[in-house]
């Protein structure tokens, strides 16, 4: 096995995410509004997922000791780089997150749900009692749960296959279009900060952390036929989840539709 296998296992899950009617479905900035305050949490436990192999695939303890694989090592703290300490639009370093936050702000969406959530989670000192809690929309919440899950319990080449397969390369464009044209529809609104975002996540996944994940995954697996059919199953499940994701916000797109 290899990662053109595990690719290939998961083309109906990645086909039905492009082809997914929630796209249709975001048609103002009020839709887009919606789609950002309920798509920031994949953004954030995004981070979480790339925390969770840093701690396992690097040293981040002291007394400090090389670990195994140099060149997993490299991978790892060259995309945390990026993803925590990125290039705003004006020139300052924030984590994509940090970014996402700001660009919400900027075109009105309300990002006081995330950031409850958020301390919610500081409180409580659980993130299993803190999603179970939340009003989330169920989907988001076994979204959520399922990621924590495999970082809690999983295997570091487990946790690299939802950080590197169960987050698709191929939304970011598609959103990129859509955000070009609500740019000429709705020029009052600032979509600046959103629509560099996704220029970024597009140009970084596709040049830079998309071939080092590969990279790592094959590193973790290796000739190891138990670790590929992990990974399989791992990245199978991260594109369901995300699937039931999409389903959730189109649903509460079309629940604001029909209020109206």
């Amino acid at each position: 096995m290899n990662t053109l296998h595990i690719n290939n296992s998961i083309k109906a899950q990645k086909s039905a995410l492009l082809e997914h009617s929630l796209y249709s479905k975001v048609k103002t900035i009020e839709d887009l509004r919606i789609f950002l305050e309920n798509h920031v949490y994949a953004v954030w436990d995004f981070m979480s997922l790339l925390k969770a192999l840093q701690e396992r695939l690097t040293c981040t303890t002291t007394p400090w000791f090389a670990t195994k694989n140099p060149e997993t090592r490299y991978l790892i703290n060259e995309i945390v780089l990026a993803e925590e300490t990125d290039l705003t639009l004006d020139g300052r370093h924030l984590s994509h997150y940090e970014m996402y936050i700001e660009a919400m702000e900027a075109c009105g969406a309300d990002t006081s749900k995330i950031e409850h959530f958020l301390s919610e989670i500081q409180s409580l000192q659980n993130i299993f009692v803190a999603i179970k809690k939340s009003d989330l929309h169920p989907n988001i919440k076994a979204f959520l749960d399922f990621t924590f899950r495999v970082i809690e319990e999983g295997k570091p080449h487990e946790i690299a296959a939802a950080f590197t397969f169960g987050r698709e390369d191929l939304i970011p464009s598609m959103f990129f279009a859509i955000l070009k044209n609500f740019e000429k529809q709705f020029p009052e609104t600032d979509l600046s900060k959103l629509i560099y975002y996704f220029e970024r996540h597009i140009e970084l996944d596709a040049d830079e952390h998309g071939p080092m994940a590969m990279a790592m995954i094959e590193e973790l697996c290796g000739n190891d036929i138990q670790k590929w059919k992990e990974v399989e199953e791992v990245s199978i499940l991260a594109l369901d989840k995300r699937i039931e994701l999409w389903n959730a916000i189109e649903e509460l797109i079309t629940m604001k539709v029909e209020m109206a």
